[in-house]
């Protein structure tokens, strides 16, 4: 697998892939209180500025790094992240430690115990530094809620790092976490990942546990579709490392049942066979992000891969969409009160076609409606299965624009616009951040972000390998393979 990152070598080693930092942990040429001094260091000059990571876990942090050296000193077969400095979402559960989700009224809701991710990376030797920022109820492509404030994105502080992850992805950019671990519904590990010009990955919806995040559920629940957990890295490798560690089956099923990913499908760019997701009148992409998309082709085109247009055979963006936005509403509305449903689905309502009717539609939907809409979902599941026989990836922008200005997130979604373009592009509803991201989430396909280049004032632009489902080695090494071409992560200005 490749994923060159051009002048990697030369960084500070708190800058450098999780991999290498692991490397030298093995060698013996950094030990791991060393190296979480090393990152404690950079969070304490940049952290406060930033505002990447608001709960830290310094002392719990320290003893880990003690045992990992400790253990690493008798001979103790080591775990994959043994003494790695990562960093959690603070929407995902860490016992002892909040898990507040942005909201002032848990801001004390201690957790009591680890989600199983959590308990993973913890299990497999991490140091957790500490949990990042997230916007109020992990509901928003921007970081910014009334417990911790806003977190900037480190290539432009008047712009968003993206959300819901973006406190992690800011803090991955600049060098204060080794690994992030966040979670995706609607584009929140994807997204982030773009705006700060790291790697992010959507994992296959069942290939990992995702109950102990809130919002949502302490204990498994088959009825939550969607949402998944996953990780964030400065190189594609580290995602597959990171799969190693969180992927397996939920409580009670690993009785029978152990998680095997086949190997990627290719391991040369010629060898595969590579979709493009083609434009549509009512949905814009930012005219960078699109010359992006084109310049990736390209690569891969002169590397001999095959690269068309294409879509499964029937498939409607708009239909897709309103299947997508009304079971976003169901999941992310299935605790409101009812008294309150009725004008949270009128505000919704304001919101154009095909997203505002649609997401009101969920919210309100009775339990005959939602087996319809999930006999609908598995119709689609099927479309995807029959398209990749014949395509390994579908390349797609994921974000329709480059990390945009800050928004008051005060504003309701239906007052707030997008304009592309830097400026001057067409003025798109805010909403229609959640189409191509939908793309992946819906049917549960595996999705991996990789920066794509930037633009021409400097911000990073991502794009996304969306892959078939269980296959997610597939889209991680093709973005590790392009790496070698577009020269992979790179730290934003000023912090290098």
């Amino acid at each position: 697998m490749g994923g060159g990152t051009s002048g990697a070598a030369d960084r500070p080693l708190p800058l450098r892939p999780a991999h290498v930092q692991l490397r030298a942990l093995a060698a013996g040429e950094i030990g791991a209180e060393e190296l979480l001094a090393l990152h404690l260091e950079r969070i304490a000059r940049y952290n406060p500025a930033l505002n990447a990571i608001v709960t830290p876990n310094l002392e719990s942090a320290r003893e880990a790094a003690r045992r990992a050296d400790a253990a690493r000193a008798r001979g103790a077969v080591p775990g994959l992240l043994q003494g790695l400095p990562v960093t959690i979402k603070d929407a995902i559960d860490v016992a002892g430690l909040p898990t507040t989700s942005g909201v002032p009224a848990r801001a004390r809701a201690r957790a009591e115990r680890d989600s199983p991710l959590a308990a993973a990376v913890l299990q497999a030797g991490a140091v957790l530094l500490g949990k990042t920022n997230v916007p109020t109820h992990t509901s928003d492509w921007q970081t910014d809620n009334p417990l911790f404030g806003r977190t900037l994105n480190p290539w432009d502080s008047a712009r968003t790092p993206g959300g819901s992850t973006g406190g992690g992805a800011a803090a991955l950019a600049t060098g204060l976490s080794a690994m992030e671990f966040g979670s995706d519904i609607g584009g929140s590990i994807r997204v982030p990942a773009a705006f700060c010009g790291v790697y992010g990955h959507r994992p296959s919806e069942t290939l990992a546990p995702r109950h102990g995040h809130v919002p949502g559920t302490a204990l498994p629940n088959p009825a939550v579709v969607m949402g998944v957990l996953g990780p964030l890295a400065r190189d594609a490798r580290d995602l597959a490392l990171a799969l190693d560690v969180i992927g397996g089956p939920v409580a009670g099923e690993a009785t029978a049942w152990r998680l095997d990913l086949p190997p990627a499908r290719h391991h040369r760019l010629r060898d595969f066979r590579v979709a493009l997701v083609p434009e549509v009148d009512w949905l814009p992409v930012d005219a960078e992000v699109r010359a992006a998309q084109d310049r990736v082709a390209a690569v891969l085109r002169r590397a001999g891969a095959r690269v068309a247009f294409a879509l499964p055979e029937g498939f409607d963006l708009r239909r897709h969409e309103e299947l997508y936005s009304q079971l976003i509403g169901v999941m992310m509305f299935a605790d409101l009160a009812d008294p309150r449903r009725e004008g949270v689905a009128a505000a919704m309502r304001r919101t154009p076609a095909p997203v505002g009717a649609a997401r009101a539609a969920g919210i309100l939907a009775s339990a005959r409606q939602l087996v319809g809409l999930h006999h609908r979902r598995e119709r689609q599941r099927g479309q995807w299965r029959a398209f990749f026989r014949d395509w390994d990836v579908l390349l797609s922008p994921s974000p329709i624009t480059p990390a945009f200005p800050h928004i008051d997130a005060g504003l309701p979604f239906p007052a707030r616009t997008l304009t592309l373009d830097r400026g001057a592009g067409p003025t798109l509803p805010y909403a229609y951040l959640e189409v191509l991201p939908g793309l992946a989430a819906l049917s549960g396909q595996p999705a991996t972000e990789f920066p794509a280049g930037r633009t021409a004032t400097g911000l990073p632009i991502g794009l996304e390998a969306i892959g078939p489902y269980l296959e997610d080695r597939t889209t991680i090494t093709l973005a590790a393979l392009l790496a070698d071409e577009l020269g992979g992560f790179e730290p934003p200005p000023g912090f290098a």
